[in-house]
């Protein structure tokens, strides 16, 4: 059988579209999430690596959405039941949203869990380079995704979800 350049590159691009589709399509719980590092609110460097070995909730967010702000009240509440249990909620506010704007709604709406500011759209590029919001990724104690979902929360999947993951 002889091969030609032509069929050797048309085999060759295949092969790379199915490395990629496979990658894209892969299950979220068997994706590794990004590291996530970025600055609090109050100054402090929050890493994802420090909160290996519990769920944690990263939900992109900002103060001009009116589905992110008709979500908080249910974001703290999960936030409230399930940390003692040992889930982690980290809120990204997105590049575009001013930080005095974020601290303003964070202090008004008493967010307990951690604010980071995402400056420079790093986070948001790492999370699949996330632009609309509301968007939540659940990651397992194990560090792969479990859940990514764009728009409002399906809370009681969600609850289900991270009941099995505590």
């Amino acid at each position: 059988m002889k091969f030609n350049k032509e069929s050797l590159i048309a085999g060759l691009a295949v092969v790379v579209v199915l490395a990629v589709a496979t990658v894209w399509f892969m299950p979220s719980g068997l994706r590794q999430a990004p590291p996530l590092v970025g600055q609090t609110l109050d100054g402090r460097t929050l890493t994802l690596e420090q909160m290996r070995g519990k769920p944690v909730l990263v939900t992109f967010w900002a103060t001009t959405c009116p589905s992110c702000i008709e979500e908080m009240p249910h974001l703290i509440e999960l936030y409230r039941e399930f940390n003692p249990k040992g889930l982690e909620i980290i809120g990204v506010a997105m590049a575009y949203d001013p930080p005095d704007q974020v601290r303003a709604m964070a202090a008004k709406r008493q967010i307990p869990y951690p604010i980071v500011l995402d400056a420079q759209a790093r986070i948001a590029r790492e999370f699949d380079n996330v632009r609309l919001t509301p968007t939540s990724v659940l990651i397992s104690p194990e560090g792969r995704i479990v859940q990514y979902r764009l728009g409002l929360l399906d809370l009681p999947k969600l609850r289900e979800t991270i009941q099995t993951l505590l």
